[in-house]
């Protein structure tokens, strides 16, 4: 099943929910990334809180989120568009840890507990809107939760969950977020709370086969859900060589010349995808004419 995000509503549209699998994008990032158990778990959970987050914006808008924790993992990006587009890193993906007291990866251990949870919106509106909370967990769902709850004062709940294999692929990967709209009856936010705090762990669910449909039927019962609308989720980076050439005209032509000089071209690697472009001594002499 390919990877899909589905939006909906649910108790005659006083919760807004949205569920995604997001297995083959996380898959892609660990395997671009060659990252460790820890690590893909870290990343994986931010792609899908990114994707959740960047759900209700409009194709051409983009949102960035950034984990700084103290852990070991060190910063996690990710940005994704409206499109379902997302691309991520994290800057030490070679950590693997002993499992937590649930016999689960240790994705606190990864991230740490002191840090920040940053999201910024990019609207095409000027200047882009920024939040920032601090980390209360680690574990990443309740700090998406608490981000959404403070900074955006929508009260929600989001789960979230990667399962990696021994040999460090990703067997699955998704997770799923509920806001409370303005007008919900104390009934409603009452029931939610009970479903949440009974609601499986996800990557159970994904291992049943469960797509996201059905996690938001388990989540909010069936006879309660009104699917809105579905639609595709993908690892994509909009790199490229041109890009790259770009940003090199941006530096001044000795800078150019030196790197002609000492290593006979120069290499850029695009943090999020890892993709490599080599600039030989033509390309850099075409890129200072054209800066000129």
């Amino acid at each position: 099943m390919p990877d899909t995000l589905y939006k909906a509503l649910a108790f005659d549209g006083q919760i807004r929910a949205t569920a995604v699998v997001a297995t083959d994008t996380v898959r892609e990032a660990q395997t671009r990334h060659d990252s460790w158990s820890a690590s893909t778990a870290a990343m994986g959970r931010t792609i899908a809180g990114t994707l959740l987050l960047a759900s209700n914006i409009k194709d051409d808008a983009k949102m960035t989120v950034q984990i700084s924790g103290d852990g070991p993992a060190g910063k996690i990006v990710a940005t994704a568009d409206g499109q379902g587009h997302v691309k991520a890193y994290v800057d030490q993906p070679h950590v693997s840890l002993e499992p937590n007291a649930q016999g689960k990866i240790d994705v606190r251990g990864a991230v740490g507990q002191n840090g920040s949870l940053s999201v910024i919106k990019d609207l095409g509106l000027g200047e882009p809107f920024q939040g920032q909370v601090p980390l209360i967990s680690g574990e990443l769902a309740e700090d998406f939760t608490y981000y959404l709850t403070v900074s955006e004062q929508t009260p929600s709940a989001v789960g979230l969950g990667v399962l990696v294999d021994t040999d460090e692929t990703v067997i699955n990967a998704g997770g799923w977020m509920v806001q409370v709209m303005p007008g919900a009856t104390e009934e409603t936010i009452s029931q939610l709370e009970i479903a949440v705090a009974q609601m499986p762990q996800l990557t159970e669910l994904l291992s049943d086969g469960y797509g996201p449909a059905q996690v938001l039927y388990q989540l909010l019962g069936e006879d309660n859900v009104q699917l809105l609308e579905e639609s595709p989720v993908s690892f994509h980076c909009e790199c490229s060589k041109e890009r790259f050439a770009a940003g090199l005209a941006t530096l001044n032509s000795q800078d150019i010349q030196d790197m002609i000089d000492e290593d006979g071209g120069a290499e850029a690697v695009c943090h999020f995808c890892n993709e490599k472009y080599f600039y030989d001594e033509a390309d850099l002499k075409a890129i200072m004419d054209e800066a000129q």
